[in-house]
């Protein structure tokens, strides 16, 4: 696949993140919990966040043995993995799900809610409120050059900061690749410049402009073979105007398929390397899971979060006991592209992050 077929992919995927959009009616509210109901019955009881059964494989992932691995007040969603609620129940009844399961915030992508009807971004922010769900940044795309009025930092800046602080958000950024200019070196400072500009105005405003990498941020320049892209965006971006969300799972996938360089020399890459170098660059992260299957192009396998073999209980301690503020500064949402049942995803997935516990020793 060409690089411009691949942003026009990426694009198209980003675009359906705006479906997302409250309509909380009995009927609604019945629905959801019988979706849930089934769920649970499906896995076992529901004891509550941190208190249910072990999942994973192996990573010690005990209760009360040791201090907890998830800072308390830090665990998000990124609402894309619930986007098929939404966009027919709405965000309430979401929310009051997020409530019952220990969420402490949200990650938005897109401010609608589908078929459930119209909801304006004052409501919206009432809404996560009364929930107790804290909106901690959203999803915009990075551009459309063919459409000026599209709803993209290059196009429409000024409005995607609006409604960002409209909506009371301290970050705002796009899942959308560095590739508007090519896969360059000069293409990604290009880039870097359009990043810098964004970070620029999101600062003035109180915000923090962020990008969240898929696994082709970390491939290699077309022209200089032995460059690292993701490198680039790091070297080029002024520290205190451009912030990065890794994504966890597709950094791991990276790692899988951009360890060598095409000429096959070596070129370790190693994602939490990259957080402890530059800890003040990552506030967010998306945990998302997956089983490791070597016979795939990412060599994972994408599943609920603590049903794959990404090992979080180290990654998150290394993070936050070894980082300046480390329990303080980064924010942890879930995620999963396309969750089976993404009610019971959420749920497992607090159940999951909040049961990770250090050993007694502190290991």
């Amino acid at each position: 696949m060409s690089r411009t077929s691949k942003d026009t992919e990426l694009a198209r995927r980003l675009s359906r993140r705006n479906i997302l959009g409250v309509a909380a009616g009995a009927t609604a509210a019945t629905i959801i919990g019988t979706a849930t109901a089934q769920a649970a019955a499906a896995q076992g009881p529901l004891k509550g966040p941190g208190h249910g059964p072990d999942h994973g494989h192996g990573h010690g992932h005990g209760h009360g043995k040791g201090k907890p691995v998830l800072p308390p007040g830090r665990l998000g969603i990124q609402l894309y993995s619930l986007r098929d609620k939404i966009s027919t129940l709405g965000f309430a009844p979401v929310f009051a799900e997020l409530e019952k399961y220990g969420y402490d915030e949200i990650e938005l992508a897109g401010y609608t809610q589908g078929s459930a009807g119209p909801i304006t971004l004052a409501q919206l922010k009432r809404l996560a409120k009364d929930h107790g769900l804290n909106p901690i940044g959203s999803h915009v795309g990075y551009y459309d050059d063919n459409n000026p009025g599209a709803y993209t930092f290059a196009q429409n800046l000024e409005r995607v900061l609006d409604d960002a602080q409209a909506l009371g958000l301290k970050h705002i950024g796009t899942a959308s690749g560095p590739f508007r200019h090519g896969s360059t070196v000069d293409g990604w400072k290009r880039a870097a410049d359009d990043f810098n500009k964004y970070g620029a105005a999101a600062r003035k405003r109180g915000m923090k402009f962020y990008q969240h990498n898929h696994a082709e941020e970390f491939s290699f320049a077309t022209d200089k073979p032995d460059v690292r892209l993701y490198d680039v965006l790091l070297a080029e971006t002024d520290p205190d105007l451009v912030y990065l969300e890794m994504d966890i799972y597709w950094a791991y996938c990276a790692q899988f398929r951009f360890s060598k360089r095409v000429d096959g020399s070596r070129a370790p890459l190693d994602p939490l390397k990259y957080v402890l170098k530059y800890p003040n660059r990552y506030p967010l992260f998306h945990v998302k899971d997956g089983v490791r299957d070597e016979t795939t192009r990412d060599g994972y396998r994408m599943t609920d979060v603590g049903d794959g073999d990404i090992d979080y209980k180290a990654f998150l301690s290394q993070v936050t006991s070894r980082t300046h503020h480390g329990r303080t500064y980064h924010h942890w949402q879930a995620e999963h592209d396309n969750p089976v049942e993404s009610l019971a995803f959420a749920r497992k997935s607090s159940e999951h992050l909040r049961s990770l516990r250090t050993g007694r020793c502190g290991d």
